[in-house]
């Protein structure tokens, strides 16, 4: 048995192509994770097989050219592109004596660097302890004593057991405390629905976008870097569209392919927001040479969080990256909005987003028209942000004549906020 590196980022990465041909693509999205994590590849091995190896997932000669490569670079650390049980990982490190991580543990590590608020803390945890209750016993062989006889009884199964009831405790008292921000954030729903407020919530493959887009549009500081899970902690933001009133925009944690169930599960109560939508903007990495992949995977967990029948446009972004390429509106026979191609980074296109967002919540409208007063500016300018100025002239007292077009919704809201406004209103 080995003694496992309290630390260490030398590492040899693995992906197996199981009865395929290996996508190049899917092995650079494997080295950004892996450097994601803060590890520093120093090799890497690749190799195919009709099916995983039950006891090494990779067989005999493949598992000794692992050992030779870790041996020679001194390496520490073996990371798999794939999931792996708890007994192939155990065998494994016992093969190469030094640790090995499979693509859900590399990811889990990379959430808990990433995580911000105490919510996100504690659903990474959730996931964390799930994903440890099944490789428990990795980390008490030396105290694996139960083949019998004489002086080869001792406490490791007691201490298992004591282990994984403490490891249930603190699920359970997790899952406890997720429950009572749900019940927060629940509540901050109904008050919107209460308000008459729709959400908008970005949805779309890790690193394609969504919070450079969502700053731009709220103008917001969420973190936003050309890196895989950048933010994980949903940020919601008001957003005005002239004419249409407030909708709330959400920007949520990024989706990627072959994403842990233990996450999807952890995750279930952050993604509530994108299941309470009104409208998903799907942003889709417009440059990426897997965008087809990508819309594939994401729409998959959309089906399994119980998001896939809300109404989605999808939003082409990084056009910036692309020749012979301009902003545009794709619609489809009815002329609804299917998805908008723009570019966050340089704000080409934005107006078409915003002209498509306040089409998917056109609603009906008052014809107003208000003669305000020279000290009236703060009315004239809130006209100015919330509704569509259609007519607009100067009086001689220093005022304005105006004519304009409000929503319905938005018009009542205008008029209990501001009760001076109503007095100024012709009839």
């Amino acid at each position: 048995m080995f003694e496992r590196p309290k630390s260490g980022e030398r590492a040899v990465l693995v992906h197996i192509d199981l009865g395929g041909v290996s996508d190049p693509d899917e092995i650079d999205e494997f080295t950004e994770l892996a450097v994601s994590a803060g590890a520093d590849p120093v090799e890497f091995i690749t190799g195919s097989r009709r099916s995983p190896d039950p006891r090494l997932f990779v067989g005999r000669g493949k598992g000794d050219e692992i050992k030779d490569v870790v041996s020679g670079t001194n390496a520490e650390l073996v990371i798999f592109n794939h999931t792996l049980s708890p007994s192939q990982e155990r065998n494994l490190e016992r093969e190469f004596g030094c640790r090995v991580v499979d693509r859900t543990g590399l990811i889990l590590d990379i959430f808990a660097q990433r995580a911000r608020s105490f919510e996100g803390k504690l659903q990474v945890e959730l996931a964390q302890l799930r994903h440890l209750t099944t490789r428990l016993v990795r980390g008490w062989t030396h105290l694996e004593r139960q083949k019998g006889g004489i002086g080869l009884r001792g406490p490791g199964e007691t201490q298992l057991e004591t282990d994984r009831r403490l490891l249930n405790q603190r699920i359970d008292q997790i899952n406890r405390r997720l429950a009572r921000v749900e019940s927060q954030r629940a509540q901050g729903r109904r008050g919107r629905a209460r308000a008459d407020i729709p959400t908008v919530s970005l949805v779309g493959y890790t690193n394609a976008g969504k919070s450079t887009l969502f700053n731009t549009l709220v103008g917001s500081g969420v973190y936003a870097a050309d890196q895989l899970f950048a933010t994980l902690d949903p940020t919601l933001r008001r957003l005005e569209l002239k004419g249409e009133g407030s909708i709330v925009l959400a920007d949520t944690v990024g989706f990627i392919s072959n994403l842990p169930h233990d996450l999807v599960a952890a995750f279930k109560s952050t993604l509530q927001e994108t299941t309470e939508a009104s409208l998903l903007l799907h942003v889709v990495d417009a440059a990426s040479h897997q965008r087809d992949m990508c819309l594939a995977e994401v729409n998959n967990v959309l089906r399994q969080i119980g998001a896939d029948e809300i109404r989605q446009i999808e939003i082409y972004n990084k056009i910036d990256l692309l020749e012979s390429v301009t902003p545009r509106i794709d619609r489809d026979d009815e002329g609804n909005v299917l998805r908008v191609w723009l570019s966050a980074k340089t704000g080409a296109g934005l107006d078409l987003l915003l002209q498509a967002l306040a089409e998917s919540f056109r609603q009906a409208h008052v014809q107003q028209r208000v003669v305000l007063d020279a000290g009236d500016g703060r009315l004239h300018a809130i006209l100015h942000q919330r509704a569509e100025v259609l007519l607009e002239i100067g009086t001689d007292a220093g005022g304005w004549e105006m004519e304009f077009s409000i929503a319905k919704r938005e018009f009542a809201r205008l008029l209990k906020e501001e009760p001076m406004f109503e007095l100024r209103i012709q009839t």
